[in-house]
């Protein structure tokens, strides 16, 4: 993008531009290619002569760009059909596809990391470049990991995974698209909520915000879809964010939660995470990342790390292994069981995990401190340093073996 186009505006627009294409008819990997080519034209015309009407001019180039791609593949006469179909100049329709599209993005033939990739590009506008440099891998493999992911989606000679259904012939021109299915089944509610989580669990990196965006795409589908396991993720998005500014010192080292700066929280977000919250659970439709955000708020609401309210944050993790059943979960009980209980309780929860759950000798070095138990917590805590798997963890953890041999030392 340059300077004298709004960059904001064109990545707000790529999902619904792209949702009118394919409901047009394109298949989805010519409709991406030929919206792509419709920024590069915006970029290239909209500061000498910026249209009335963005999203429409989109839309027009978008389809003449993919009605030429056609032609070039087509025989004459499905050729001349399909450009006496063309819709005249006007206004844009005002549907919006946008859910859609979150639901092709996160295809169940799909792995994670190409449903990301794929999620990023076609509904948050990033270009390849941008995507590769947050994942940092080279611009030519996330090129190739988008191009696959995209013929996936349009059932273009790609085999299912994980038990996803049969890939799809590409339509002929003219075709009509066949339906693409209900996408108002819990589990495809599911599968699209987590693959915005894995967008926000990136964080940071390369010139691109992905926690950032991964709050503007959830801001998006809670537009366009109402349910409460949406909001639930979008409040816990914007409770996590707050309190990102406070999470590492100036040198970049790990700040843990109980020593942070709480007046560096987001207040702001903080209030509009609890109030998306509680409107969700009013629902009385309670899901997992509900739950998770309920969590967050107790710790976001207590002025200082001693007022936290553990036991009411030990009742939602009861709650939350009931909904997952995950291990990960039960290890993070483990901690507030800690905190609510004393370290004794703590350490009998940890007890009944299994010790190679990642940050398992993490929390028992964290416990056996608290119990009084230097030695042990420092032997544990140049374990977990080890098997850290990035590398300010490790740096943290080995900070924390350091100061318990230098105070035994003493």
């Amino acid at each position: 993008m340059t300077s004298g186009v709004n960059e904001v505006l064109l990545r707000s627009l790529t999902p619904s531009v792209l949702g009118i294409l394919v409901r047009r008819g394109a298949d989805f990997a010519a409709a991406e290619d030929a919206l792509q080519d419709a920024l590069v034209e915006a970029v290239r015309v909209w500061p000498a002569a910026p249209p009335h009407d963005p999203k429409g001019w989109l839309v027009t180039v978008a389809w003449r760009r993919f009605l030429d791609a056609t032609r070039a593949d087509t025989a004459r006469r499905r050729r001349e059909e399909r450009v006496d179909e063309e819709p005249p100049p006007g206004p844009a329709p005002s549907a919006d596809d946008t859910l859609q599209l979150y639901f092709l993005c996160a295809h169940p033939s799909l792995t994670p990391s190409s449903a990301v990739a794929l999620t990023l590009r076609a509904i948050g506008g990033l270009t390849t470049r941008q995507i590769a440099q947050a994942y940092l891998v080279p611009e030519a493999t996330m090129a190739q990991r988008i191009s696959r992911a995209k013929r996936t989606v349009s059932g273009n000679g790609a085999s299912p995974a994980h038990g996803g259904p049969p890939a799809r012939a590409k339509p002929r021109v003219g075709e009509k698209p066949r339906a693409r299915g209900r996408f108002d089944r819990p589990g495809d509610v599911a599968t699209v909520l987590r693959v915005l989580y894995l967008v926000f669990n990136e964080g940071y990196s390369g010139d691109v915000d992905l926690a950032a965006e991964a709050i503007r795409l959830t801001r998006q589908l809670a537009a366009a879809i109402d349910h409460p396991e949406v909001a639930g993720l979008l409040a816990l998005m914007l409770l996590h964010h707050a309190r990102r500014a406070a999470r590492t010192a100036p040198d970049g080292s790990l700040v843990p939660l109980a020593e942070q700066d709480r007046g560096r929280w987001d207040t702001a977000s903080i209030a509009e995470g609890v109030g998306i919250l509680q409107a969700a659970l009013a629902r009385d439709r309670l899901g997992e990342f509900q739950a998770q955000a309920a969590i967050a708020a107790l710790h976001a609401d207590a002025p200082t790390a001693e007022e936290t309210d553990w036991v009411q944050i030990v009742e939602w993790y009861d709650e939350l292994a009931r909904l997952t059943d995950s291990p990960v979960v039960r290890l993070n009980r483990a901690v507030a069981v800690g905190e609510a209980d004393g370290p004794r309780a703590g350490l009998a929860a940890l007890a009944a995990l299994d010790d190679s759950l990642p940050r398992h000798t993490a929390v028992s070095a964290y416990l056996h401190e608290r119990d009084g138990d230097p030695a042990t917590a420092a032997r544990l805590y140049a374990e977990a340093a080890q098997r850290a798997s990035n590398l300010a963890e490790r740096d943290h953890l080995t900070r924390q073996a350091a100061r318990l041999h230098a105070r035994r030392g003493h």
